[in-house]
């Protein structure tokens, strides 16, 4: 069943439907699976918190959390109850009415995803964004979404306040209302004004097709995009990868570092264990040692990070009991073949990889488990039609390497943005990556679109030169880039951070471009090595190309 016409909204503020792009610009949905037909009216917060209260479950843990005063955990019953609770203040207290949009700002914990939840429940558009983000990032986000009211982490409100002062430059006219969390008791504190309601919410009533979260990109281009997400996709995202590759169930305990905000971890962390009735740990920061002592505690059975992540636990992974995890998940930017194959060789697991996007919401290939497949990212998972194109939309055989196109139950709906034309092609989403699909359907990535390097006639793909510098001793990471070069249109040039012991010279230079001749097919060596101390990274922990082109 294809989906392209909308039912009516019930939003009394109409901003975000008014707002969406051309019907002739938007992708095909497609809802051809049993698992993802929704009833016409539908809130997703009560799908996946009061659902479970009705059926009996409430006293099952939902979230956990760290305090000052240590550990704790929320049941589904308590979870629903701070819902209601934010929920009423958003109401009664900040006057919001269904279709406004609210502004979230916070590190992950149980408070922001319950912040989370409480507005969905009332009706409002969710506007999540990066904890640090500063306010000439967050007055074009506020502007863009014409956002009337914030929420947002004490400890995180000196550049949101920033936007609410008329005499500072960063201030938006449209926002006119903060709450703070996690702070002391004051007349802008959210907690002293929960605590004053204490009846049920009855969840605002909306359709499936009405706008409930605008998910701003996370910026590996430097222009962040706003894309416009249904109540029907939250779920969508739900009842498709973590069920045909997790195999989720209520027994599942997960964990991670991807940001709330990005949509990675929003459905990781936050919504796919809640739509199964499992558990969350929301922790606001990790380290790589930290993430694994969680892990062997809580005895998580999920963990959701990024490929560096991986790289670094894999040195210590040993020390701990990780026999509880069934599946460590990545995504965000590619796995490498090298890491992977680090992160088995210590503990004895296959990485679940997957990729996705913010304007797809959510994974659309992946593999997990014995369908792993060296070289290859995955394929398709059910629900989603991908195939492989050339620039005029043509479709290409198996083994021929061209852009990914991808349709299904979700996908891209920029808010007011030409580049939604850029995206969307004769109803097929452009994610923007070059792939190569073989006889099977599964798929290898090569590299993003704009990531392939062309040097002396030979197309090079960043990720391989990345993979091929990683299975060196000396690297800890690295991000390969092209560059202009007079004679070759442009040459491989590599930024590489060395391990403890290493030192950046010309000899190490001229080792490390030897190791790639000596182990790929010569032509892909860096000619240029610039050694750094950090790569350049957004706050879901991909690698910021663009600023790479800066430096070089």
């Amino acid at each position: 069943m294809c989906i392209n016409n909308l039912l009516p909204s019930s939003h009394v503020d109409t901003f975000a439907r008014d707002r969406l792009p051309p019907k002739e610009q938007w992708p095909l949905f497609i809802f051809d699976r049993p698992e993802i037909q929704y009833a016409e009216q539908l809130n997703v917060a009560s799908e996946l918190v009061d659902r479970h209260v009705i059926a009996g479950n409430g006293k099952l843990p939902a979230l956990h959390g760290q305090s000052p005063l240590g550990p704790f955990t929320w049941t589904y019953e308590q979870l629903q109850q701070q819902v209601d609770r934010i929920a009423h203040v958003l109401v009664s207290d900040m006057g919001l009415v269904s279709g406004n949009r609210l502004l979230l700002r916070g590190a992950n914990s149980p408070m922001t995803a319950a912040c989370w939840l409480a507005g969905i429940k009332a009706g409002l558009v969710l506007v999540p964004t990066m904890p640090l983000l500063r306010s000439a990032e967050l007055q074009k986000i506020i502007d863009k979404a014409q956002i009337t009211a914030a929420l947002c982490a004490a400890s995180l409100a000196d550049e949101l306040d920033h936007c609410l002062d008329p005499l500072h430059p960063h201030n938006t006219p449209s926002l006119q209302k903060i709450l703070h969390f996690g702070g002391t008791s004051s007349n802008t504190c959210l907690e002293e004004r929960m605590f004053r309601h204490n009846a049920d919410f009855q969840a605002c009533t909306t359709s499936r097709d009405d706008v409930c979260l605008i998910a701003f990109t996370s910026g590996t281009t430097g222009v962040p995009k706003g894309t416009m997400h249904f109540h029907r996709d939250i779920l969508a995202m739900c009842d498709l990868f973590p069920r045909h590759f997790l195999e989720m169930t209520s027994r599942d305990i997960v964990c991670g570092t991807p940001p709330l905000a990005f949509t990675f971890g929003l459905g990781g962390l936050l919504t796919f264990p809640l739509r199964y009735g499992a558990s969350s740990i929301l922790i606001e920061k990790y380290t790589p040692l930290s993430l694994l002592e969680t892990i062997s505690q809580y005895r998580a059975t999920q963990c959701y990070t990024a490929p560096t992540f991986y790289r670094q636990m894999a040195q210590i992974a040993p020390q701990f009991d990780l026999s509880c995890l069934r599946h460590p998940i990545s995504a965000g930017e590619a796995l490498p073949d090298a890491t992977r194959e680090l992160w088995k060789k210590s503990t004895g697991q296959e990485i679940t990889d997957g990729i996705g996007g913010t304007e797809m919401i959510h994974i659309y290939i992946a593999s997990a488990g014995k369908h792993v497949r060296p070289g290859c990212l995955g394929y398709t998972v059910p629900g989603y039609r991908t195939q492989i194109v050339d620039d005029q939309m043509n479709p290409l055989p198996p083994g021929v390497p061209g852009r990914l196109a991808v349709r299904g139950p979700t996908g891209c709906r920029y808010l007011d943005d030409t580049r939604q034309q850029d995206y969307v092609k004769n109803g097929w989403n452009l994610p923007g990556d070059t792939f190569i699909m073989d006889e099977q359907g599964y798929f290898r990535y090569l590299a993003r679109n704009d990531d392939m390097i062309v040097s002396a006639g030979y197309n090079i793909a960043s990720p391989e030169v990345e993979n091929a510098l990683l299975e060196h001793p000396a690297i800890s990471e690295c991000g390969v880039i092209g560059t202009p070069d007079e004679d070759r249109g442009q040459i491989v040039t590599a930024f590489v951070v060395l391990k403890e012991g290493y030192v950046g010279s010309t000899q190490m230079e001229m080792a490390l471009q030897q190791f790639v001749k000596d182990n790929f097919a010569p032509y892909k060596y860096p000619r240029k090595i610039i050694f750094v101390n950090q790569l350049p990274r957004t706050e879901t922990g991909k690698v910021q190309r663009f600023k790479l082109q800066q430096l070089a």
